[in-house]
Formats: C-alpha cells, structure tokens, sequence
C-alpha cells in the first residue's frame, strides 16, 4: 500500500490511476491525516467476497440463540 498527499495524488493523477490498475493500493492524506484508500475495483470485489464468506462461515458455527417468539407481521410493524 502506498500512501499519497490529496495534492500529489491530484497532481500526479495519471501516474495514480495506471498504478491502481496494476493493482496497487493508495492511501490519500489530506493535512496529514488519511481521507480516502483508492484500490482497483476487483480488488475490492475480491475482498468484499471474502469477508461476505468469513461471516457466512462464522454465522453458520455459531449456536442458535433464543426461541423465534415473533412473527413476521410483527418485525415489520411500525
């Protein structure tokens, strides 16, 4: 991961953008402190589906707690 100030990043954006596509993660500071990450969009795809899947899996372990003691109507009421 590589971190950037908000004013490199947008003087050198063409640079950014072509390291992004090969894969590369930024950070974008802005007064020092971190505002923005930038990573190429299937990375962040990939990511996501991987952490949709660790909570899949850990929700599927996990014991069942409580008795279903409402019904659909009223989960919706409101």
């Amino acid at each position: 991961m590589k971190t950037v100030t908000a004013a490199e990043a947008n003087r050198q954006f063409s640079r950014v953008l072509r390291d992004i596509g090969q894969g590369e993660i930024f950070t974008v500071l802005s007064r020092g402190k971190a505002v923005a990450t930038i990573a190429p969009a299937k990375s962040a795809d990939v990511r996501r589906r991987a952490a949709k899947a660790a909570l899949v899996d850990r929700l599927r372990k996990q014991e069942t707690s409580g008795e279903r003691n409402w019904t659909r109507d009223e989960l919706y009421e409101g």
